[in-house]
């Protein structure tokens, strides 16, 4: 053989064996994106629970267990504005809509479904507020997935009603003007309009008013049972509720807020085993509470 001929044998030689191809990914199959947009599907169900659908079980196995059908079920998700909170047997596919989605309900909206008065709309968000803030008083009670939260209608109100009375007196010691100003936007503005409005009041028919303040408490909590975010659990108090798992986690996402902090700031809500009874007021205070007081939206 000449040199030549070795150098070019010797070349060969010394060049790796080609390699076996990669596997590639499997593709997408259009049976695939309809398993992810039908597990989506389910979790805007929010009364919908996992345990009592074999179909919405499997398929959050599938997504526990199949990292690329997770990721294809969150594009679907994002997709459609939605922020998915959590994928678990306990929550099922819990999302929430996103500030552009088609999903987000704005209180402008949800407002204006109940009640024709503007003004109404600082004291429905603040019945949001007020449920959040006694559904989970403490940061520990937010991050145990074992909590559960309890409260009623009239114990709604009775927080809120104390919560005024703190909000005036601080507005008093500061030297603040503390007449009712229904036009301006705040927290501010809610508890003064709160604090004029009847608690009660009441039909020919012995009915609460819509526009009372725990007739704006029970509409809240009927719209939070039928997001699936409270269960009713009883007529008393004007109606008694408990937290789900996906409520739970829809506080956890607007924990932050700075309305909620300072509702809880005020320490009317004190820490107890979920039934949520009032802090006593000060001596002095001749506050009206209502009667048998026990204890997801975007601007």
């Amino acid at each position: 053989m000449s040199e030549t001929h070795a150098e070019y044998a010797d070349a060969w030689s010394e060049q790796e064996p080609p390699q076996p191809p990669a596997p590639s990914t499997p593709a997408v199959t259009p049976a695939d994106a309809a398993d992810a947009a039908r597990l989506v599907s389910f979790g805007l169900q929010p009364k919908l629970l996992p345990a009592r659908d074999a179909e919405y079980t499997e398929l959050l196995r599938r997504y526990r267990e199949d990292p690329a059908f997770a990721r294809l079920a969150d594009a679907v998700a994002t997709g459609l504005g939605l922020i998915v909170l959590e994928v678990s047997p306990r929550a099922g596919m819990a999302v929430t809509a996103g500030e552009d989605s088609v999903f987000a309900v704005r209180m402008g909206d949800y407002a204006r479904r109940a009640s024709t008065d503007s003004a109404d709309r600082f004291l429905h968000g603040l019945a949001h507020l007020a449920v959040a803030a006694m559904a989970f008083p403490r940061p520990e009670d937010l991050a145990d997935d074992a909590y559960i939260g309890r409260l009623t209608v009239n114990g709604v109100d009775a927080f809120v009603r104390q919560a005024c009375l703190r909000l005036e007196q601080r507005a008093e010691d500061q030297g603040e003007n503390t007449d009712p100003a229904s036009d301006a936007p705040g927290l501010e503005a809610a508890w003064r309009i709160y604090a004029r409005r009847s608690a009660t009041g009441a039909t020919k028919d012995a009915r609460r008013l819509a526009g009372s303040t725990t007739g704006i408490v029970g509409k809240a909590a009927a719209f939070l049972t039928d997001s699936g975010f409270l269960q009713r659990t009883g007529d008393e108090g004007g109606g008694s509720y408990r937290t789900t798992a996906r409520y739970q986690l829809q506080i956890r996402d607007m924990a932050g807020s700075a309305a909620m902090a300072e509702l809880l700031e005020l320490g009317v809500v004190p820490v107890s085993d979920g039934s949520a009874t009032l802090v006593p007021p000060p001596v002095g205070d001749d506050l009206e509470l209502a009667a048998d007081a026990g204890l997801p939206f975007h601007s």
